[in-house]
């Protein structure tokens, strides 16, 4: 059973189509990253999915009861503000001490409980939200853009931190990304978005249809793989249906 799914959705806003068609399903302990050139409608689709923005045409499927994690592409925090890591993470409703201390542990932070939001590191930033996002015990984890901002080390242990997640907890993982080699690479499966679905498939496959290369060409022929994702669980969804058009 998939934990999220679209059929032929659309989604309108402001009088442009952001999105047209869409066909997607993600399922337990998958990760699938969604890739696209900017204006694609990749932050759209996220939004559409957990219910933020409405499909105008088409339908939004989510499994009763779904516990999804979200981690926004950006966040504003208003530096005037006084507000400490562990009263974000109490936000919108209080959470046990032992609960936010856990989370915090659990994404290397556990130094930052008393440190204000607005003084933290672009690195320090992405964790306390990753942390929140844990703190739902989430089915899924939903993550816009996660390392934008960071540097190509912070970018690895920020990807390393969200593979053993998934590992420990069995959370399926759904990631926008623009670094494209690096996030397939740990991929189960990658969407190749520009405004529809252009292809989708595992990430070789993908990485070689004509129109992902025409969408981002040949890349650095995977010079930023940083690691392998190692495959120890199965899929509804067939990892070699190849590219398909929408």
């Amino acid at each position: 059973m998939s934990l999220l799914s679209t059929q032929n959705m659309s989604v309108s806003l402001g009088g442009h189509v952001a999105l047209r068609n869409v066909d997607f399903a993600i399922s337990a302990g998958e990760i699938v990253t969604v890739v696209g050139p900017n204006g694609s409608g990749k932050s759209t689709l996220l939004k559409a999915l957990i219910g933020a923005v409405r499909a105008s045409e088409g339908k939004v499927t989510r499994k009763p009861g779904l516990r999804i994690g979200y981690v926004p592409q950006r966040l504003h925090i208003d530096p005037t503000l006084p507000l400490t890591v562990r009263r974000f993470l109490s936000l919108p409703h209080k959470r046990a001490e032992d609960d936010i201390a856990f989370a915090l542990a659990r994404v290397g932070a556990s130094d930052l409980d008393d440190k204000q939001m607005y003084s933290l590191s672009g690195g320090q930033f992405q964790r306390v939200l990753l942390a929140r996002a844990l703190l739902e015990k989430p089915e899924i984890l939903i993550l816009d853009e996660p390392t934008t901002g960071l540097d190509q080390p912070g970018s690895a242990a920020l990807y390393s931190l969200i593979e053993d997640l998934r590992r420990e907890t069995g959370a399926a993982v759904l990631m926008v990304s623009h670094e494209l080699h690096v996030v397939m690479s740990a991929s189960d499966r990658v969407v190749c978005l520009n405004g529809h679905v252009c292809c989708h498939g595992a990430p070789d496959i993908v990485a070689s249809a004509p129109e992902y290369r025409a969408l981002f060409g040949t890349g650095t022929h995977g010079a930023l793989a940083l690691y392998r994702h190692d495959h120890d669980h199965s899929h509804e969804v067939d990892d070699h249906e190849g590219c398909t058009h929408a």
